[in-house]
């Protein structure tokens, strides 16, 4: 009999629990879907902070571009290595050139760009934004006039759409670049038959494709790093908490979006 008591007790006390973090969660996704959509209300109200753009394009864009060069070399040569192995089984080394692109441009350009770039970018944009929350720099903006949401949150989420894309792209360049001295090396393939085998393997559906998920995580990327640091609390430990959040959740959603985007892009293709 006390045990069944304890027990009821327990679970009455479980529920209110169970009842704090479900509202809890409704609250976050509210405070998403809110700032997600004053976003989507701010972009297109002028006036347009067209040199802050820029800025932050050359920002995520030209400093991302030594990491993203060397990771996109290194990967082509990388991939090239390991997949030859497996082909010389078979004896189809020659198929080297369009598993290459169709590696790069369905799958690793994007995906390997947003996860370097949210770890580059997103830590930067919660960082930036946490510290400016936290010394009341945005308050200070409200103050002077300045709409500091269009300024700091819409500039930033502008480059990162924009620049991950060029990003994607600059990285299957360096990766070809890499792949082919590598085929080069050891097959003795020429440029010409290289880049003609290159590029008859993947289909405008496959660049389109690559060009719309780079543009979909770079979004992601720059709205979940603008809504930790806008949002950012507990002084430095905040800062601190708010770039750490950005890269994980960025890098988080990123791979969720790859995985949806893939079974659409797969249903495209079989239908």
């Amino acid at each position: 009999m006390q045990a069944s008591t304890t027990s009821s007790k327990n679970d009455t006390s479980a529920k209110p629990v169970v009842s704090r973090r479900l509202d809890r969660m409704f609250l976050a996704l509210n405070d998403v879907a809110s700032f997600v959509g004053q976003f989507f209300k701010e972009v297109f109200v002028p006036p347009y902070e067209g040199k802050e753009i820029i800025r932050q394009c050359y920002e995520v864009g030209v400093r991302s571009l030594p990491l993203i060069s060397l990771t996109g070399f290194i990967t082509g040569i990388v991939f090239t290595n390991q997949s030859r192995p497996s082909l010389a089984t078979f004896g189809a080394t020659s198929w080297l050139p369009s598993l290459i692109s169709i590696a790069l441009v369905r799958a690793l350009a994007p995906l390997v760009t947003a996860l370097i770039a949210a770890g580059r970018v997103g830590s930067n944009i919660g960082a930036e934004l946490g510290s400016m929350r936290v010394t009341e720099q945005i308050e200070a903006m409200e103050v002077s006039g300045t709409n500091p949401f269009k300024f700091l949150v819409v500039t930033r989420v502008i480059a990162t759409t924009f620049m991950i894309p060029v990003l994607a792209m600059f990285f299957v360049f360096l990766g070809v670049m890499g792949s082919y001295v590598n085929v080069a090396q050891n097959e003795k393939t020429s440029f010409m038959s290289f880049i003609e085998t290159f590029f008859s393997s993947i289909s405008f559906l496959d660049i389109n494709s690559a060009v719309i998920k780079a543009i979909m995580f770079g979004f992601t990327i720059g709205m979940v790093g603008s809504y930790k640091g806008y949002n950012s609390s507990k002084g430095t430990e905040g800062v601190g908490k708010a770039a750490n959040a950005s890269v994980v959740t960025s890098m988080f959603l990123v791979f969720i979006e790859e995985l949806l985007f893939l079974q659409i892009i797969n249903a495209i293709r079989a239908a």
